[in-house]
């Protein structure tokens, strides 16, 4: 048996995050900077277009209409996807 370090790389299940979900999705996020995935404007996500004639809401970017996300809500489940965004930017809840 080697005392050399693994050269593995460790990791935490996926649970480790349910803390730091939680605390990110306790905020507000219209004020949230949300940059496109598609053309790379950003911008607060309150100002993106948001269409609510389909069975949930789907949030288009406003520069080349992008859907950036959409969200459905069942009466047992929600479903929520933001592969739109490159990246989300708001203050840290303290």
């Amino acid at each position: 048996m080697s005392d050399l370090p693994s050269s593995e790389p460790t990791f935490l299940d996926g649970n480790a995050a349910a803390g730091p979900l939680r605390d990110v999705f306790s905020v507000d996020l219209t004020s949230a900077v949300g940059t496109c995935a598609g053309c790379g404007d950003a911008g607060p996500v309150g100002g993106v277009r948001l269409y609510s004639q389909a069975p949930g809401l789907v949030g288009r970017c406003p520069g080349c209409e992008e859907v950036l996300f959409t969200l459905v809500r069942g009466e047992q489940d929600t479903f929520l996807s933001m592969k739109g965004f490159a990246m989300l930017r708001f203050p840290t809840a303290g």
